[in-house]
């Protein structure tokens, strides 16, 4: 089993939640929805490969139980046609989503 030193894991553990706190205070300074900014009615996280959740943002909770759906139908859908800097959006509710204004990215 690999062994991690303490100080470099906690270093990239906050680096990976600066990242998904930046992605939520991007949505609030570009949304034009009351919900998005007021209410901060949206979630942002990092998956691994696998879906499973590395990162999660300063807002709701709620929506991530469906990140891992949302990867998958991607996966399901481009196995073996995704390059690096390639970006997937999704607004399937049967994908992932829970309802159509639901947008993964």
């Amino acid at each position: 089993m690999p062994t991690f030193d303490p100080i470099e894991l906690e270093l990239l553990k906050n680096a990976l939640e600066s990242v998904v706190d930046e992605m939520a205070l991007t949505i609030v300074r570009t949304a034009y929805s009351t919900n998005l900014k007021n209410s901060m009615d949206f979630s942002t996280g990092l998956l691994d490969p696998d879906g499973n959740l590395v990162a999660q943002g300063l807002c709701l909770p709620l929506h991530l139980g469906s990140l891992p759906d949302g990867l998958i139908a991607v996966l399901n859908r481009y196995p073996d046609d995704i390059q690096d800097g390639d970006v997937f959006m999704l607004n399937d509710p049967y994908e992932g989503g829970t309802h159509l204004p639901d947008i993964y990215l």
